[in-house]
């Protein structure tokens, strides 16, 4: 470790190979590491019962010798209905076939139901939304043709395919994907736009707006009128790193968003009812802000369907009226006529307690279809781990040996011979001490950090795809980035949490590919370790260490599993 919080003398330890490591794994009993004997994963739908509802499920199934990236070779792009135009420009860009995740998510999101994507990084989730609203637009726009010239549609009256991200790179990373997809004439087949940062909100608007939670709600916010019609003309919603929107500093805004989104299918499902026509404005007795005030008193559980009505008898008694509006709300709230469809994608989505993000999605959307990946908070059989115990005295050597000696598969061919290595560290200073490292040892590396300005991350990202080397960055580098053929993955610093470790591992043996994590640690983090380690072992789940606020530490602490040393003194080691 760069960083560590114990100076013990320990000795070099490298996992055996030849031993089987699973993480998360809830099918297999084992997995050898970087096993040719690959599996073919068939999407099989099946019922679970969460509290009063049924959610449809899919989730892969193996069997022997086959792939598990690639769905079977029958399936086409057009046999998932999608058009030729669209089914084209996915060839054109490598894709000649669909992955198991886009072959199970793509008619899902089709069907118009409520969709949730929980499947492991690098298994082609972004496409397995974006494919099917462009196919989506399609439709959308041959109709508008046969009724409107080609001048602009007023918002109120379009659809609005609307996809929200965490921060401005991951939405910058949406919109280069969905612009990669274009027609015969060269040009992009859909306009998508990231509308988010410091910019205003375009007069324009493209096909798809990518956006933030903040962004939006500035925009929405400060004018009641617009906000119901944005609302209204929303259609379909993405929430992508799902996990991390609905935890967190995003937790507020991103309930407020699908607090007013549902207020709306609410409001037009009623006016619907009792007029017969679509409403031109999205009008309503009861304030659409009453409303929200109302709901919002609540915890973001209580937005379930089978709750809306607990709390029906309480009277305002200095408002009698607005009390009684509120109380005949609540009674035609809890069934209503659905206009909007929400799509939630994540690699991570725990599901124990009840105030995780999985256990959230289940409350709030009971009906929806969920599309698991097979190696969802799994160990991946092409990804061979090496766990390497290291003290202050030996932990630079170990970092330039791990460096200097990188992954080498037998399709390198496949990545263009380029190398690519990322290093991570938990915080920032971390990160320049590695850097310093390996300058000083003559092996030039790109940093990737909150302290660079985004047009530095940028230019590192883009030198990293383009000529390969080391990559040394925190955990702003390990969601959503998607740099491909990265063949090497160190852990220069040991995750403090499964989601962090699932998400740093993810960026190696992505889309079929191989791949390697050296995972170097120390005395203070042993008992994690361990924990992890005999989970795979064991071919048990460990889904009791996800958390955002509990470190792995302190959830091994708290069941009394480990008495693991918690100094604060961080001291750095950097070596002329």
């Amino acid at each position: 470790m760069i960083l560590t919080r114990s100076a013990l003398n320990l000795m070099l330890h490298l996992h055996n190979p030849q031993t089987p490591f699973q993480f998360f794994n809830h099918h297999a009993s084992t997995f050898l590491l970087r096993t040719t004997t690959t599996s073919l994963l068939k999407a099989r739908f099946f019922s679970s019962t969460p509290v009063a509802a049924t959610a449809a499920s899919s989730s892969a199934q193996s069997s022997e010798g086959r792939d598990t990236f690639f769905a079977e070779d029958n399936v086409s792009w057009s046999s998932l209905g999608l058009s030729d135009t669209l089914s084209r420009a996915l060839s054109n860009i490598g894709l000649s076939r669909p992955s198991l995740v886009q072959a199970s998510s793509i008619p899902s999101v089709l069907s118009g139901k409520d969709v949730i994507i929980a499947a492991e990084t690098g298994s082609g989730k972004t496409y397995s939304y974006l494919v099917p609203l462009f196919d989506k637009l399609r439709d959308t726009h041959e109709h508008s043709q046969h009724n409107v010239s080609d001048q602009e549609v007023p918002l109120p009256q379009k659809n609005v395919f609307l996809v929200l991200c965490p921060n401005v790179q991951l939405c910058e990373q949406v919109v280069r994907m969905a612009n990669s997809l274009c027609g015969d004439n060269g040009e992009p087949i859909v306009s998508v736009a990231a509308i988010c940062g410091r910019q205003g909100w375009p007069i324009r608007e493209p096909d798809i707006i990518v956006t933030t939670p903040a962004a939006l709600l500035n925009y929405v916010d400060t004018d009641r009128s617009r906000r119901m019609e944005f609302m209204r003309g929303v259609k379909y919603v993405v929430f992508d790193e799902a996990d991390m929107l609905l935890c967190g500093s995003f937790q507020n805004k991103v309930i407020r968003l699908l607090n007013l989104l549902r207020f709306d299918e609410k409001l037009l499902s009623r006016a619907k009812e009792s007029t017969g026509d679509l409403p031109e404005k999205p009008e309503s007795s009861l304030s659409a802000d009453d409303a929200l005030e109302d709901e919002e008193e609540h915890p973001p559980e209580a937005m379930s369907e089978e709750d809306d009505d607990t709390h029906e008898d309480i009277v305002d008694t200095n408002n009698e009226a607005k009390s009684v509006k509120q109380k005949d709300w609540r009674r035609v709230r809890k069934t209503y006529k659905r206009s909007k469809q929400y799509i939630f994608v994540a690699a991570t989505l725990p599901v124990n307690g009840k105030k995780t993000a999985g256990a959230m999605l289940k409350h709030m959307f009971p009906d929806a279809t969920w599309v698991s990946g097979n190696y969802l908070h799994c160990h991946n059989p092409r990804l061979e781990q090496r766990w390497v115990e290291v003290t202050v005295e030996s932990q630079v050597d170990q970092l330039i040996k791990a460096v200097r000696h990188p992954f080498k598969p037998t399709d390198l061919d496949n990545a263009g011979g380029i190398q690519r290595t990322m290093v991570f560290a938990n915080t920032v200073e971390a990160v320049e001490a590695v850097a310093k490292i390996l300058l000083r040892c003559g092996i030039e590396c790109l940093r990737y950090h909150k302290n660079c300005t985004l047009e530095e991350r940028a230019q590192a990202l883009v030198e990293f795809e383009e000529k390969g080397g080391v990559l040394v960055c925190t955990d702003a580098a390990a969601r959503g980035v998607d740099i491909p053929n990265v063949l090497h993955v160190i852990q220069a610093d040991f995750a403090t949490s499964a989601v962090d470790f699932l998400h740093r591992v993810g960026r190696t043996a992505r889309a079929g590919q191989f791949g390697l994590v050296t995972s170097m640690y120390t005395e203070s983090n042993k008992e994690l370790v361990r924990a992890v380690r005999r989970a795979g072992e064991l071919a048990q789940p460990v889904e009791a260490a996800f958390s955002r606020k509990r470190s792995f530490r302190n959830k091994l602490k708290k069941s009394g599993a480990s008495k693991v040393r918690d100094s604060e003194t961080i001291k750095e080691s950097v070596v002329a």
